[in-house]
């Protein structure tokens, strides 16, 4: 069988991207946990993608659309399947998924520190753009 599935998320799989994002995901968030997961899929069924293989996890991407931007956030994929192309798989579709929704450009929230996803990025054709700087202000008490 081998052959790479991916869709979107469904509520039965959040306890798995989670438990996922612990070993797969480059840092953490303020919304790595049920209830930001659940809130995301609530609000846009669609956003998280996964992609499977033989019925295992091996990648997540978060393609959320605001109306206005095409955001991409938790691109990951499990350590022993990097290089197999699941991470170019799950930017197709979110890319596919931005275009169905009239995205015009996609935006990715990348780890300065994380040389390897920096590669993985350019390589699908993404940049940085030295002349923005994200902003942030923590509307709760939970750092992440």
């Amino acid at each position: 069988m081998n052959e790479l599935r991916v869709r979107p998320a469904a509520p039965a799989d959040l306890d798995a991207v989670l438990a996922f994002w612990r070993t797969a995901a480059e840092g953490t968030s303020i919304s790595d946990d049920s209830a930001g997961v659940e809130g995301l899929l609530a609000r846009d069924p669609e956003a998280l993608i996964v992609a499977e293989r033989d019925g295992e996890l091996v990648g997540t991407v978060i393609a959320g659309f605001d109306g206005w931007r095409c955001h991409l956030y938790r691109l990951a994929v499990a350590p022993e399947r990097r290089r197999q192309g699941i991470a170019k798989a799950l930017l197709a579709a979110a890319e596919e998924r931005f275009g169905r929704l009239g995205g015009r450009r996609a935006d990715a929230m990348v780890l300065v520190r994380n040389e390897r996803a920096e590669h993985a990025w350019s390589a699908a054709g993404y940049g940085p753009e030295e002349q923005w700087r994200r902003w942030v202000k923590p509307l709760t008490d939970r750092v992440g």
